[in-house]
């Protein structure tokens, strides 16, 4: 029949990538459609009418490559001819059954002497009669034109999907492309825009690329746009380049002409929305360029992706990316892997060249840009060669590198830029608070240009607050400072030789902003000296080890207590100096007892003296005022007072250490500080009452019993008290208080008003019989520790913020945690009889109890449980546990009373440790336990123990169950390492599959008969039986094994022991067996006894046997023979002797001789 599409242009946009639809001819829009496939080739043809369809079938194998078991990909006709498409109007119910049954006919009679192929053909064709196409009736409404777009981009869609896969050069990017694409699914089928940030050459563009060809084909527009960045900077028409390809790539349109930026807006906003598209800007720095490619999410149809790479994450938050993703550095192994292709050809370093590639792949920090081109460059060059690339590469970095990274650097203001230098140089692995005090005191506004550097990923901030940077921008910035000057004009030092080199030959010039000195032998004289050149010297961090002279230092003889008066007397003499440009001081072990005369310090900022010999900021008692003074940290054994109205404009004071200060001078008001830190003072009382913006307050010291805290303190936020004699604190009015950690013997504490904003509570070591919290409703973590006298708790009436509780050491009987239904974290040591917890608590992951006297424990409903720890439960009886633990991960019983465990609904369980729970009889398990890693039982009265479904056990450790007859073992468990087993009455031990085992230790399995081992064992390093009955052992299946233990196995007749499989082993012990009361084989390495390196101590073998008597011969009289034999080379034949004395069989009385005589001949 002729299919006739209706009256409309339908038809004409069917054109695409991979699939072409044929012209609409004739007035009546008459259509010929016609599907070719882009290779030319096709699978089958398909023709018919409404009465008759006649198959054409080629090759039965084809058929056969459409069936459900060779095919599971769906079964629809996936290339097309003009009369095919005539298909979509014919009824499937048209087709004669009949067909089928003459056609199987036709071919049985083909077939008369083959009936396994007719048996195919007859299936083949079944199936194929089987298979559903497009119905037009029941597809796009009947509308013809609609039903032919939609198979179209059914089998355009299937095409294109043919050839997606990661290239598997690529190394560790199949994960890397699986994350970003778990965070498009889990998106909305909104336009999703998405940012890659990373350094530059850390992969953004490849993995941008790899994500591109991996979901393209699923859109009906794409396009890559490679160098933004370059490129729209290159001419005042960049731009506007992009905007067109763009254009040209969705549309499939080259006619495209954008006139202006504002037009290509225009064009694009109204052109590409109909079209779903992925789109990828690469290498993005500035908004603009964002504005212009991908303005609004309205541009573009529902569903498109937009995915843009950036070394700037300001670009993306600017432009409102909600989406970011951080490029991920290469791991060891995953380098290893992409250096060696690059530099062998292969997938691991060649031999003699591991220690080389490892060095290599050390100095590329991860960084795939570098691990590339040192593995090209490397490609074939001697081992000397590359010795010498990898020292020039110390002093002379890789120039492709280093010109990709120094763009980030580049780009920022010359402020930031000098920010950057600071941590390149010097400031790299600080805290982030004392990176922001050092940068503050030299002027700089670190806060926002710490937040700028690290969106541009030039720096990092880690867990811990640290400030860190890639390896290859401090290299880059410290060449940048290095330039072409000669070390005494740079404007950092840091390197110790140079510094020593400066300072001792008096070369300091004005050039220099700031010295980093640590770990150096200078003298404090010279080293003073060779600052009085550097006038604008602003940052200055010294600490050196002798230095530190005054400070418990031990004189072990006379000569050294010489040199130590010597130069305190000369320190005495000399006249220590500062450049009064210095904005930045830190010096620990500061070795003078005041700062210098003629230090005028106006411009001192930050001030650090810690371990020094300072007994007061000024000599003779001068009063010189530190007006620009706001960070203060003293300590020292002689500082004994400190005067606050010498630092007017202070904020943050840290004194104490080791020091006995017992004067603290105030001024009436000190209104600036903000950070108090008091440590080991002498104190007796403390009155911060002219501190009313006090944010910070750390006291710790073992005199102090009272303190006056303002009237009104609404600015602190953190109080710690550690070791005090308070017995009473009264907190006033602290209504910001965030944080409250006291620890000592406090009777009262007093709270006047509601601590709101209190989130954090720790008391250690109090003597409160009663504690009430009521005042503090927002209460997030609460730590009770060493409270014997605490009877009452009483918890805020609600209490929906605590997440994490922990009481340790209490004598709480009753605990009620009803109100607090998001704890996540809740652990008990107490003698607790009563415990309530919400019915509800859904985040709780982690719940330890330990010691309780609970004998029933509901968990209620806890379906985010991950850790349960149950330990010293004596009383408990009744564990029940949610219907679904889908998330517990972690599972401790100890010494409770129950007799059966249920882990059926505990799936994802990881680690399992039972400890003497003497009445548990069963335990059942999930059925299917995949992430079971970790199993430990001790002392349990199992006889039976079954874990089959275990199959990527890591740790199997069985203490002390000494009714254990039957251990049910995985039949592979190709994870396991380590398999313990002591005390059981097992007779047979079978340890399947188990090709990764790397200690294997049965002890006093005094039933033991035999051990099955049905594979080879080449990770097996130590092997250890005892006091079992095995008659044999072959030791044919540890080739590597390197101790080997067979003690009181008296039943033990034999031992094979192939040649060369004890190549590797270093001890041996058989005492009891073969009649030996003992029989140790030990190779010692003596290289940690070495007095000096010129002198070689090379390692010990010794062979130490006793006789007692002989199994086989027992009437033979061997009393306490005794032999020792050491040698100090590790002889191979000596270990070759004992393999042949194992495979003769170790008969005492026999072979006596043999074997003396054997171990003679070696030595």
């Amino acid at each position: 029949m002729q299919v006739t599409p209706p009256r409309s242009y339908e038809a004409e946009n069917l054109v695409g990538e991979d699939v072409e639809v044929g012209n609409v001819e004739g007035g009546q829009g008459e259509a010929n459609g016609v599907v070719e496939d882009c290779q030319g080739q096709a699978n089958g043809v398909v023709k018919g009418g409404q009465g008759q369809a006649n198959g054409v079938l080629e090759d039965g194998q084809a058929l056969n490559r459409h069936s459900p078991e060779s095919q599971q990909k769906e079964n629809n006709p996936k290339f097309f001819t003009k009369s095919s498409l005539s298909l979509i109007s014919l009824d499937p119910s048209a087709i004669p059954i009949s067909m089928a049954s003459s056609s199987t006919s036709s071919i049985h009679k083909s077939f008369t002497y083959d009936e396994e192929a007719a048996g195919k053909w007859r299936k083949a064709l079944k199936e194929a009669a089987d298979l559903a196409g497009w119905e037009l009736k029941n597809t796009a409404g009947g509308h013809e034109a609609k039903c032919i777009r939609q198979i179209v981009e059914k089998v355009s869609l299937e095409l294109r999907s043919i050839n997606v896969h990661i290239d598997k050069n690529l190394v560790g990017m199949e994960t890397r492309v699986n994350d970003i694409l778990s965070s498009l699914v889990t998106a909305s089928d909104d336009v999703r825009m998405i940012g890659i940030k990373g350094i530059g050459g850390g992969g953004k563009t490849t993995l941008a690329r790899a994500v591109f060809n991996n979901i393209s084909y699923q859109f009906e527009g794409k396009s890559f746009v490679d160098k933004v960045r370059e490129v729209s900077n290159a001419s005042s028409s960049g731009l506007k380049l992009l905007q067109n390809q763009i254009l040209s790539n969705v549309l499939n349109n080259h006619g495209n002409n954008v006139g202006s930026v504002s037009e290509g807006k225009n064009m694009m906003s109204w052109m590409i929305g109909g079209r779903k598209s992925l789109i990828v800007l690469d290498d993005v720095d500035h908004v603009e360029q964002l504005e212009a490619l991908a303005g609004d999410p309205s541009w573009f149809k529902p569903g498109s992706i937009i995915i843009i790479t950036t070394r700037d994450e300001h670009v993306l938050v600017a432009h409102g990316v909600k989406l970011i993703h951080n490029v991920n550095l290469l791991k060891e192994e995953e380098a290893i892997w992409l250096f060696s292709r690059h530099a062998f050809g292969r997938e691991i370093p060649i031999q003699g060249y591991e220690e080389l590639s490892r060095q290599v792949v050390c100095y590329a920090a991860g960084l795939p840009l570098t691990i590339k081109v040192l593995g090209s460059f490397l490609c074939g060059k001697s081992k000397l060669e590359w010795k010498e690339a990898l020292a020039r590469l110390e002093t002379i970095p890789l120039k492709e590198t280093q010109k990709k990274l120094e763009l980030s650097y580049t780009s920022l203001d010359d402020d930031y830029k000098e920010m950057f230098l600071d941590i390149a140089t010097i400031l790299k692995g600080w805290t982030k608070h004392s990176t922001i005090k050092a940068l503050e005191s030299c002027g700089f506004h670190p806060r926002i240009g710490l937040r700028v550097l690290e969106q541009k990923s030039l720096i990092t901030v880690d867990n811990y607050e640290c400030v860190g940077m890639h390896d290859h921008f401090e290299e880059m910035g410290r060449n940048i400072v290095r330039s072409s000057h000669p070390p005494n004009k740079h404007s950092r030092l840091w390197d110790r030789k140079e510094i020593e080199d400066i300072l001792t030959n008096d070369l300091g010039t004005e050039a220099t902003r700031c010295i980093k000195f640590c770990g150096g032998r200078l003298d404090p004289e010279i080293f003073m000296k060779g600052l009085r050149k550097m006038n604008e010297l602003r940052f200055l961090d010294a600490e050196a080890r002798e230095w530190n002279r005054g400070i418990n230092k031990l004189i072990p003889n006379f000569l050294d207590a010489l040199e130590f008066l010597c130069c305190d007397w000369k320190l005495n003499k000399f006249s220590p100096h500062f450049p009064n440009s210095l904005q930045y001081l830190r010096w620990n072990g500061y070795p003078f007892r005041s700062l210098p005369k003629t230090f005028h310090a106006n411009n001192l900022v930050s001030l650090c003296m810690d371990f020094s010999d300072i007994v007061q900021l000024w000599e003779g008692g001068e009063r010189k005022v530190l007006n620009k003074l706001k960070f203060l940290q003293l300590s020292g054994p002689e500082l004994r007072s400190f005067d606050l109205r010498l630092t007017p404009n202070l904020e943050e004071l840290t004194l104490g250490g080791h020091g006995d200060l017992i004067e603290l001078y105030m001024p009436d008001e000190s209104s600036k500080i903000r950070s108090l830190k008091l440590y080991g003072p002498k104190l007796q009382t403390l009155n911060l009452g002219p501190i009313p913006n006090l944010e910070e307050l750390d006291l710790k010291s073992d005199l102090l019993e009272l303190i006056y805290m303002p009237v009104e303190c609404s600015n602190l936020r953190s109080l710690r008290i550690y070791g005090s004699k308070l017995r009473t604190l009264n907190l006033g009015l602290t209504p910001n208080l965030e944080k409250l950690d006291l620890d000592g013997d406090l009777v009262e504490l007093y709270m006047s008003v509601e601590c709101s904003k209190l989130r954090s509570l720790k008391f250690t070591g109090s003597k409160f019989t009663t504690l009430d919290l009521g005042l503090t409703p927002n209460l997030e973590k609460l730590k009770l520790r060493g409270h014997g006298d605490l009877v009452e708790l009483h918890m805020p009436v609600i209490c929906s913020k605590l997440r994490t509780l922990k009481i340790h050491g209490s004598n709480l009987r009753t605990l009620n945690l009803r109100q607090t239904p998001n704890l996540e974290q809740l652990d008990l040591n107490s003698d607790l009889l009563e415990l309530y917890i919400p019915i509800e608590c859904s985040k709780l992951r982690s719940l330890q109890l330990d010691g309780s006297k609970l004998r029933t424990l509901d968990l209620g409903m806890t379906p985010n449980l991950e850790k349960l720890d149950l330990e010293k439960c004596y009383d408990l009886v009744e564990l029940h546990v949610p219907n679904e633990c889908l998330k517990l991960k972690y599972l401790k019983l100890s010494g409770s009373k129950l007799r059966t465990l249920d882990l059926g609904h505990a799936p994802n369980l990881e680690t399992l440790s039972l400890y003497s729970c003497e009445d548990l009889v069963e335990l059942h398990m999930s059925r299917s336990c995949l992430n079971f890693k970790y199993l430990y039982l001790y002392n349990l009265s199992f006889r039976t123990l079954d874990i089959g479904m275990t199959f990527n056990l890591d740790s199997i450790e069985l203490t002390n169950c000494y009714y254990l007859e039957e251990l049910h073992m995985p039949c592979r468990c190709l994870n396991l390492r380590y398999l313990r087993i002591i005390g059981s009455k097992l007779r047979t031990l079978d340890i399947g599959l188990t090709p990764n085992l790397d200690w294997l230790e049965v002890l006093n399995c005094n039933y033991l008969e035999e051990l099955q081992m049905t594979d080879e064992h080449q990770k097996l390093k130590s092997l250890i039986i005892s006091h079992s009955k095995l008659r044999t052992f072959d030791l044919g299946l540890t080739s590597n094994l390197r101790k080997l233990v067979l003690k009181e196995c008296c039943n033990l007749v034999e031992i094979h022991a192939p040649i060369g499989y004890l190549e590797n082993i270093v001890y041996i012990d058989l005492s009891g067996c073969f009649g030996f009361r003992s029989f140790v084989f030990h190779k010692k390495d003596n290289s940690s006894a070495k007095l000096s390196d010129s002198l070689e101590v090379r390692p010990l073998t010794e062979l130490h046997f006793t006789l007692e008597r002989c199994p086989f011969h027992p009437d033979k009289d061997l009393t306490n023979f005794e032999s020792t034999c050491i040698h100090k080379e590790d002889l191979l034949s000596l270990t070759r002797t004992i393999e042949k004395l194992f495979s003769q069989g170790l008969c005492g009385c026999t072979k006596l001789e043999t074997i003396l005589r054997s171990i003679r001949l070696e030595l």
